[in-house]
């Protein structure tokens, strides 16, 4: 195989992920720009969100590397098994990692804001929705990175090309909605608490 098909071949296969990757993160800035009324309801909110949402592609593109690994290796098969105990444990040890940034992230946005004198809304309720929203795109980016991952192993595609774009797009679309979802729990519960 010459240079130039190499890379005409590796363009084919990364082009998709990479229009669905535009896609995906101008959707979630939409949904970010309809989140005024939170931002405003919750400050700090605003530092916090770009952290929350890097700790998602870092976690879970890592995730869907060891997964890519692991296939190439020969150690995982392509398809789920409740026997396959690596992949549970990859998966288990990814969900916790996204939570416990996402603890620290949320920890570190108000010492920052507090110390430099900023409004920020109170810790506990900072973590809340840091963890909420972490479950909930934890739960999603683990079954999307699994099903791409194997899906695109199946079918004669490197892992490797897909993991990155997909799991950013993932992580951005739903990190933004569930971000959203996880303010309004949490408000919600604290509203409710106090009354």
């Amino acid at each position: 195989m010459t240079v130039r098909e190499v890379a005409l071949d590796a363009y084919r296969e990364a082009l998709p992920a990479l229009v669905a990757s535009l896609l995906g993160g101008l959707l979630a800035g939409v949904v970010l720009s309809g989140m005024r009324p939170e931002l405003r309801e919750v400050p700090g909110l605003l530092v916090l969100i770009p952290a929350l949402l890097a700790t998602r592609g870092n976690v879970y593109g890592s995730f869907g590397a060891r997964v890519a690994t692991a296939l190439h290796q020969g150690f995982v098969e392509p398809r789920l098994s409740a026997a396959d105990r690596r992949l549970g444990a990859a998966a288990t040890a990814a969900i916790a990692n996204g939570l416990l940034a996402s603890t620290f992230a949320s920890v570190v946005v108000f010492a920052l804001l507090t110390a430099l004198g900023t409004p920020v809304a109170p810790l506990p309720t900072l973590v809340g929705i840091a963890l909420v929203a972490g479950v909930l795109s934890g739960a999603v980016l683990t079954v999307v990175v699994v099903s791409v991952v194997f899906a695109g192993y199946r079918r004669g595609r490197d892992p490797d090309t897909l993991v990155g774009p997909i799991v950013t797009t993932t992580g951005d679309v739903f990190g933004v909605l569930f971000l959203l979802l996880a303010v309004r729990l949490v408000l919600g519960l604290a509203a409710g608490g106090g009354g």
